[in-house]
């Protein structure tokens, strides 16, 4: 049977609450039944402290013990503590007698303690037992008065003393004493009331641990709502978020998520969207030549199929430049990383361009500071084709007479990589949105002289690849300023790479 988690933190609170009340009800009763022996011990002591004194104004009375060997009845009442011999007065006429069983029995003998008909009563020491029945006396000697010799060596000693001298001494038997009715009924009285005590507790901590779990469970029934509308496409689900508690900071990291695949979503429409739009104009202008072609609008000689090649071409770029970028989002572009001078990569790059922007009527500069290489962890071929696209990108939307400036510097463990060109500038409102995949600053730009929009999208793509960032803001010059920045290599990995082991 599957439980819901309503029912386990339910039954968790509850079954923590028993454990509670079972717990504190033992150490209550624990507690209770301490604090009953030691009233009792403490009464006995009291008891015991009486009786002592009254054997000592018995013996202070002639100084001897003498009166009490002479009258067992002075003996039992010193126990009792009446002032009247005991065996004299007797029970009151016209009464019940009320004496404890042990105290209607004929008077002992002188001498003899306990009587012979409480022996085995005490030895049976489970049963409680009065307390005048477990007392002996002894005198200074260790001389047994009142008592029995075989009970003597289990006896707790009590010293009887008059003015700082020891006349006597108390010997009291182990044993249970006799509890009182009143200590019964209010033992049994207090632990009728606990267990009652106990059980409404236990029933007030269910009827506050059911809505208390409720409340526990409602947020994450909302979570489980959202994730299910999530699931079946719904991006606009949201949790109600209340507090700043861990309940709450889930809910907000599902709303961030549930946001995110939003945009993500609405990323891959508009980029569907996009891409078919971009085949569209070069598939349209591809069938627009054919069908002129077929219905003999134009004749079939060279400049036609050069037409036609070129539209391919366009065409072809177009879906090579997709699939790198798609490559370079998944992950999937292969790179070799290790130590690359990007001094070396960047001049051999910008070599390679210059004939192309000497064509295009535009210029070339080149502004290296550092005088010795410069090495990061890179792959150069990805690096090479970063430079191009940008040296491309920027040659393409140059108006002529104007041209390119590159420099680089080194910055503590970051190398600047700066391209400026001149105008056209870039609104600055377009900025933020140059690295975006099929985006063109001015849309009605035709596919012929412009671009595809995913050259600085897979810019963007390498440098991440490389742990570094590329940023756009406007150039001194008129044009568009891009800034590259990578983090150099380590000397220590450098050093590891040139040097070689000795040949012997």
């Amino acid at each position: 049977m599957r439980m819901s988690i309503h029912s386990k933190l339910f039954l968790t609170i509850l079954f923590a609450c028993l454990v509670v009340l079972v717990g504190s009800h033992a150490v209550v009763q624990w507690s209770f039944q301490r604090g009953l022996v030691e009233l009792a011990d403490a009464r006995e002591q009291d008891r015991i402290n009486r009786i002592a004194d009254r054997l000592v104004d018995i013996y202070r009375r002639q100084l001897s013990w003498e009166p009490l060997l002479e009258s067992p009845s002075l003996w039992v009442s010193a126990l009792v503590g009446r002032r009247e011999p005991f065996f004299e007065i007797g029970p009151e006429p016209g009464r019940l007698d009320r004496r404890p069983p042990w105290m209607r029995h004929a008077q002992p003998p002188a001498g003899v303690w306990p009587p012979h008909e409480a022996l085995d009563h005490l030895s049976n020491r489970e049963r409680p037992a009065p307390l005048e029945l477990r007392l002996m006396l002894l005198d200074a000697h260790g001389k047994v008065l009142y008592g029995r010799e075989p009970f003597i060596a289990d006896a707790r000693r009590i010293p009887l003393e008059l003015e700082d001298e020891t006349i006597g001494e108390l010997a009291l038997l182990p044993g249970s004493p006799i509890p009182e009715s009143a200590e019964l009924r209010f033992r049994a009285t207090q632990g009728d009331r606990l267990w009652m005590i106990a059980l409404a507790t236990l029933l007030l901590s269910a009827a506050l641990a059911y809505p208390l779990s409720v409340r526990f469970v409602r947020p994450v029934r909302s979570f489980q709502d959202t994730a299910r509308r999530l699931a079946t496409g719904d991006f606009s689900a949201r949790v109600r978020t209340y507090g700043s508690d861990e309940i709450a900071r889930l809910g907000g990291d599902i709303n961030a998520l549930a946001a995110a695949l939003d945009k993500n979503e609405r990323a891959r429409r508009r980029w569907a969207a996009d891409i078919s739009h971009e085949l569209r104009t070069p598939i349209a202008l591809l069938r627009a030549e054919i069908e002129a072609l077929q219905d003999g609008m134009r004749p079939f000689d060279r400049s036609a199929l050069d037409t036609l090649h070129g539209d391919t071409l366009r065409l072809g770029r177009l879906v090579d430049d997709l699939y790198e970028l798609s490559t370079s989002d998944l992950g999937a572009l292969g790179y070799r990383m290790e130590e690359t001078d990007v001094v070396d990569v960047l001049a051999s790059d910008a070599d390679a361009f210059r004939r192309s922007f000497s064509d295009a009527d535009l210029t070339l500069a080149l502004n290296i500071e550092p005088t010795e290489p410069v090495y990061v962890h890179a792959d150069a071929q990805r690096l090479s084709q970063l430079f191009r696209n940008l040296m491309s990108n920027s040659q393409q939307y140059t108006d002529p007479g104007g041209g390119l400036s590159i420099a680089l510097s080194r910055r503590d463990k970051e190398v600047l990589i700066d391209f400026q060109d001149t105008p056209p500038d870039v609104p600055t409102e377009a900025l933020s949105k140059l690295f975006d995949r099929l985006y063109r600053v001015d849309a009605s730009r035709s596919r012929h002289t412009g671009g595809s929009g995913l050259g600085l999208a897979i810019v963007k793509n390498i440098v991440d690849a490389h742990d570094g960032t590329i940023s756009a803001h406007p150039s001194p010059t008129g044009g568009l300023w891009l800034r590259i920045t990578l983090p150099v290599a380590s000397y220590a990995r450098i050093r590891k790479k040139k040097l070689k082991p000795l040949q012997l």
